[in-house]
Formats: C-alpha cells, structure tokens, sequence
C-alpha cells in the first residue's frame, strides 16, 4: 500500500495519533546529546485574531516545553510577500535551524524556501503548503473544510436552493487553502444551487468582501439571493455587514470559529462556521521543528500522509480534521477546546441569544 494511500485511510485517525506523537517526540533521550535550537517563526498577517492569539503562543510554548532553552525569533509579515522574504532572509542570517513558515503567498515564498533548503535549514509548513523544498506540513484537510461549507450551506438553504441564488467568496488567490476551500465547496454546491456571482478575495480583506457583496447585491436583486458561501470568518463579517444593510438575512458560511463569528451565529447573521483547533496544530509543527532542529528523522505518526505542493514536490503531511461549528455545538467545540469562555462569548449584546442556545 502507498504511503499516500495509507494516509488517506488513516485521516480520521491523524489527530490522535500526531498528538500522541507529540507527547513522546522532541525530547532528548536518556544518554543522547542535546542540540542547541534555534527556530524561526514567520506567521503571515495578524489582521486575522488567530495568529496573535493562538497560533503564536501555542507554536512558541510547545517548543519552549520540548526545548526548554530554544531561542525562537519571531516574524509577521503583515500581509506583505515581499516583507515575508526579507524576514526569511532575516532568520537565515540569525542561524535559524528550522523555519515555521505560513506563507503570505505559497508561490513568491518559493525562492525564500529554496534558499534555506541550500543553506541546509529546514521548513516546516504550517497551516498554508508553500512552495518549494518543504521538509514537513501540517494543516487541516482544505478541501474537506469547503465540503463542510457547502454542504452546510445546502442543508441551511433546503428547498429554497431550486428558487434562488447564492454568492460565493472565495479567498486570496494568492492562498493555496483558498483553492482547496473553493475545489471542496464546488464539489457539493455544483448542480444542485446556482451560482448568480462568484469572487476570490485579494489578501482576505472584510472591506473587499464588503464592497464585492454590496456589488453583487445591486447585480443581482437582493430577492434573488438565497445564500451567500464565505471562505472564513473574516470575510463573512465583511459580507454580514452588507446584508443588514440591503436588509438581507439569508444562509452564511465561514471558518476559523473567530469570537465574532460565534455571536453572529448566536445572533443568526451567520449560520456556521468551521472550527479547525488551533493548538493540536500548532503541537504538531513545534514538534516537527524540534526533531528536525535537532537532527531527527520525523517518524509516520507525525507525518502520516504525503501532499504534493504547487511547485510538484512530496512533502510529509499531517492533515487534520475539521469541526462544523452551529448554534446546537458551540458548547461542545469551541467552548469545550478553549477558544473561548461562555463570558466571552456572552457579554450583555448576546445574553438573550446564549440563554436560547443553552450557554447560560
């Protein structure tokens, strides 16, 4: 059996056995020499409340509890590719062993990747699959999570799919995830919904999802919209906002589970989003990191399957698997995962809404 196959099989499977992989790896053996280690952190944009919140000390405590003594330097390129491959460039001169790399554009970074591969410094991708000779990549399944959308919104939209219209946002187009999320979503949506307007979303702007969506709106009559698919959270609070305006409440996706995508639900602006659990993930790349910065082999349970990125190379993988997150589960998901507590997530605004979903 393929080692492709065979982590196909075993997907649903990955997250227990990575995190139990993340529990026994990265720690130096009894007789064995510890390394020094020393990691580069480049996250891409801090507009989305994730990276500055989650990812970032999730990535950072991790690596500090399997290395107690690892220097980490940490970037953001605030959107900016360009910025981003000065940053590598900035990491390389530091003698970073290893870089966490999510890229602000998977083809640009190609170049930057190719430059650590030939000064021997690995490249661990996280969340976002860059191109070039990446050592190791962990992230959800993409293109499930646009299944999970879609289908999702199917179910919201019932018999009024056959009566209406729905407007898709895609994402940046600079994103690979964007394509999968989009290839999922199509795979669902496709014959069984028209699609009146269609966009992708330059660098994952509410304002350009806004502005698209207000445009659709005027193109297409606001009693032909039945729906509208957003590829996350961030754009979905764009696009809630210019349904209210027009006086629209219809059927709306997104994901990352941001806190203010959770109210929208309470509050029935916004359907369902899809949470993907920020620190299992970020386990997974802290770990793959310390072994590979101290000269380890990445051993199958933290890398049970194979992807192929743009650029056409293998890479190790470790997908995970995504959660839908309606206002019958937020309980069990985000609540229960940690993201956020019932305080936070119910201040004065949404009480009455959280009292009707069973949070208070």
């Amino acid at each position: 059996m393929s080692r492709t196959l065979r982590g196909a099989i075993a997907l649903v499977g990955a997250a227990a056995l990575s995190l139990g992989a993340v529990a026994t790896s990265g720690a130096a053996q009894p007789g064995e020499a510890k390394q020094d280690v020393k990691i580069g952190l480049l996250l891409p944009e801090s507009k989305t409340t994730r990276y500055e919140k989650f990812d970032r000390p999730y990535i950072e405590q991790k690596i500090k509890e399997l290395a107690p003594d690892a220097q980490i330097d940490y970037y953001n390129a605030a959107e900016s590719a360009t910025t981003q491959q000065q940053q590598v460039n900035t990491a390389l001169a530091k003698g970073d062993q290893v870089l966490i790399l999510d890229a602000v554009d998977s083809k640009s970074i190609q170049s930057s990747v190719q430059k650590a591969h030939d000064a021997g410094v690995k490249v661990v991708a996280y969340d976002r699959l860059a191109q070039g000779p990446v050592d190791a990549y962990v992230s959800y399944d993409n293109r499930k999570v646009g299944e999970l959308q879609g289908q999702a919104l199917l179910d919201a939209l019932g018999d009024k799919a056959e009566t209406g219209q729905i407007v898709m946002h895609n994402g940046s187009p600079t994103d690979p995830n964007a394509a999968e999320f989009k290839a999922g979503a199509h795979s669902v949506l496709d014959g069984k919904v028209k699609i009146g307007k269609e966009y992708d979303t330059p660098n994952w702007d509410p304002n350009n999802a806004n502005q698209q969506m207000s445009g659709a709106i005027s193109a297409l009559g606001k009693d032909n919209i039945v729906g509208v698919y957003s590829a996350n959270d961030g754009l979905a609070a764009g696009i809630a906002t210019s349904l209210k305006s027009a006086g629209i409440n219809v059927p709306l996706t997104g994901q990352d589970a941001q806190l203010d995508a959770i109210q929208r639900i309470l509050l029935g602006t916004q359907t369902i989003t899809v949470e993907k659990p920020y620190k299992p993930e970020a386990d997974i790349a802290a770990t793959m990191a310390v072994d590979l910065a101290e000269g380890k082999e990445l051993p199958d349970s933290l890398t049970p399957t194979t992807v192929t990125s743009g650029s056409g190379q293998k890479v190790p993988a470790n997908l995970l698997t995504p959660i839908v997150v309606d206002k019958n589960n937020i309980n069990d998901t985000v609540v229960k995962d940690g993201l956020y507590t019932v305080d936070e997530i119910c201040t004065p605004t949404y009480a009455a809404a959280c009292k009707e979903a069973g949070l208070q």
